[in-house]
């Protein structure tokens, strides 16, 4: 049989171990969930750009066969690290033996999910707000774990649900929703995917009832950026069905900022209130820790070439900010971050030692951030590209930091990247104990994908993830930080 043929055959299977089982199956990461025929052969082909080597659908399909027949629970499963497993450590076992072990924990559980489900609503229905609900939607499977059940808006026009779900169906950056979207005016709600999201009009959030939609115990996420401190965010919990609120910015004060896969683990059940710190800061920090954990950084400076955000001007015109004003379509503009000063709220072993600013500039999306490092023990090129390559594929930040080492790759290659941040290895610089690493990042889509691992953490709403550990020969060094999700 044919590539086509066998990439085409696993849709269903991968369907089915989804509906029915509740299954979310992947590549090294990515999602193979609704995916065409082309995607997953493309999926295949970023294995061997992974990994170095060929990741074979004559594998990969009778694995996913195999994965239905065993009436499996709720589970994550990346098909490629299972299969590289199995050729390492499998031994004499069938593929079938193999597999009834390393799954054991959900093998006849049929669809069996033990997490609780968890209603979020969405205040603030912006750029990130849009793509947290197409992650939502997309998670929804059997109705277990986050459940998208409202988002808050002020009226924008008469005609504002239409508008509302139009841009949730059309985006200019990240394309056309994979799905359906209906509008009932007379509910006030968009229903996606089979999905029903109510829509809620309001200007005030500590006045709404949320359990008069049947909302209760819900996880708030403000991604207006209007509130920053807890007193501000603190309004939410005054209203009826709140339990808990999660900004998507960098917060103030006290508050904790999280960035997952780094201290996530920090949050308890006594935290009300938790941020989700900014894009930069998630796609920096994972790559610091990995990097100060194996070399030690004494200082450094982090500048980030930006992408225009809504915050600019399309045209020069009053701003309260210095140089915003000045069009973002036509200018590269100069700014200040405190991305650099924030990743010591999550590694606290930096703090002091990175200095930041950015450059804002006219693309839509997609930024760089330039880490540019002073190290107490000296390295290589290529030592440093292959130990971040390592990371990216065995280690516990593998969902956070993403490698790649092709000279034609340009902004626009990484749009809907699921990882935090992207390491250009063509473009390390390392001369001893100085370091210079380049790391694309989705500012917007990666950043969102973060946010709901953090949403995952704090309604503890996590399915079991296999391989549970990468093989003896496979594992790199582990880093001192939580369980991957």
């Amino acid at each position: 049989m044919g590539r086509e043929a066998l990439a085409e055959a696993m849709i269903p299977v991968i369907g089915r171990l989804y509906r029915e089982n509740n299954v979310v199956t992947s590549i090294h990461g990515r999602s193979l969930i609704n995916k065409s025929t082309m995607n997953i052969l493309k999926a295949h082909r970023f294995a061997r750009r992974m990994s170095k080597d060929e990741l074979l659908l004559e594998e990969t399909a009778p694995l996913l066969n195999t994965l239905a027949q065993l009436d499996l629970g709720a589970a994550a499963i990346d098909i490629a690290r299972l299969n590289q497993k199995f050729k390492s450590d499998g031994g004499d076992l069938t593929l079938e033996e193999f597999l009834r072990a390393e799954l054991a924990e959900v093998v006849g559980k049929r669809g069996a999910d033990d997490r609780t489900s968890t209603d979020v609503v969405l205040y603030g229905f912006g750029r990130i707000g849009r793509l947290l609900a197409r992650l939502l939607i997309e998670k929804a499977g059997g109705g277990h774990g986050l459940r998208l059940r409202a988002i808050v808006v002020r009226r924008g026009s008469d005609n504002d649900l239409a508008k509302r779900a139009s841009l949730l169906r059309r985006d200019s950056v990240h394309g056309s929703f994979e799905g359906t979207i209906k509008v009932d005016t007379d509910a006030n709600t968009i229903t996606a995917n089979g999905v029903q999201v109510q829509v809620i009009y309001s200007d005030n959030p500590a006045t709404i009832d949320y359990t008069a939609y049947g909302i209760k115990d819900a996880l708030v996420v403000d991604n207006t950026g209007r509130w920053r401190d807890a007193e501000g965010l603190g309004q939410h919990l005054l209203s009826k069905g709140v339990s808990r609120v999660l900004l998507t910015a960098p917060g103030k004060g006290d508050l904790k900022n999280i960035v997952h896969g780094i201290n996530h683990r920090d949050i308890t059940d006594a935290d009300r209130i938790v941020t989700a710190a900014s894009c930069t800061t998630n796609a920096i920090t994972p790559v610091l820790k990995a990097l100060n954990d194996k070399y030690g950084v004494i200082h450094g400076h982090v500048e980030t070439v930006h992408s225009f955000t809504n915050d600019q001007n399309l045209i020069d015109n009053f701003h309260k900010g210095d140089r915003r004003g000045r069009s973002a379509a036509l200018n590269m503009v100069i700014t200040e971050t405190g991305a650099a000063k924030a990743v010591a709220k999550a590694l606290p072993e930096l703090q002091g030692k990175l200095t930041g600013s950015s450059i804002r500039v006219p693309t839509p999306d997609v930024s760089l951030a330039v880490l540019n490092l002073s190290l107490e023990h000296g390295t290589t090129k290529d030592e440093v590209n292959n130990y971040l390559r390592e990371m990216s594929l065995h280690s516990e930040l593998r969902k956070q930091i993403d490698y790649i080492d092709s000279p034609e790759v340009v902004s626009t290659d990484f749009v809907g990247s699921r990882r935090a941040g992207i390491v250009d290895g063509l473009a390390t610089i390392a001369n001893d104990k100085n370091l210079v690493v380049y790391v694309w990042y989705d500012n917007e889509f990666g950043y969102s994908c973060q946010v709901v691992r953090v949403m995952e953490e704090m309604a503890g709403v996590n399915p079991p993830t296999f391989p549970a550990k990468d093989s003896a020969k496979d594992a790199a060094p582990v880093l001192a930080v939580a369980a991957p999700v």
